[in-house]
């Protein structure tokens, strides 16, 4: 496996893993598949300051990490939030732990004091990876979004970095 910063070829791959994400889990509260102009504009929305990074596995994108502006205002500019998403068929091979690992280091490069991550309900597995990354839990939204029929929580955890 390689990790690496993204490129414009990767998009389609990476449109795919998140559109699969949104379809059959909590780990995005997007309901509908995302075309790949919107995508785009996400990706273009990401810069040397807030990278993305993807797993290729076999000359395959098996999975994307990326850093987020947190907030708009200029106060929050050392602070950002790490998404990742794993090709179903690649879980629980290391790769998101990777992600995970590869985006932090990015996080300590580039100078940012705290990471902020959101784990919806029903993806313990994201709640307990970050928790072994040094995340602490800080809070939890009670029944913010509606997914599959159900109400869900969202916990959001934070890692500080310096």
């Amino acid at each position: 496996m390689k990790i690496r910063p993204a490129e414009l070829s990767d998009l389609d791959e990476m449109t795919a893993i998140y559109n699969e994400a949104i379809l059959t889990t909590t780990a995005t509260f997007d309901l509908e598949p995302k075309t790949r102009e919107e995508r785009l504009e996400w990706f273009e929305s990401h810069d040397e300051r807030f990278p993305i990074l993807v797993a290729e596995v076999e000359g395959r994108i098996a999975g994307w990490a990326s850093l987020s502006r947190w907030r708009p205002r200029r106060a929050y500019d050392r602070t950002a939030e790490t998404s990742f998403y794993v090709k179903a068929d690649q879980r629980g091979k290391g790769i998101g732990r990777q992600l995970k690992q590869s985006i932090i280091e990015e996080a300590r490069r580039l100078g940012f004091h705290t990471l902020i991550a959101g784990v919806a309900e029903g993806s313990e597995a994201s709640l307990h990876l970050n928790e072994s990354f040094g995340f602490e839990v800080v809070g939890t939204f009670k029944e913010v979004g509606n997914k599959f029929g159900k109400m869900l929580d969202v916990t959001y955890l934070q890692k500080l970095l310096d």
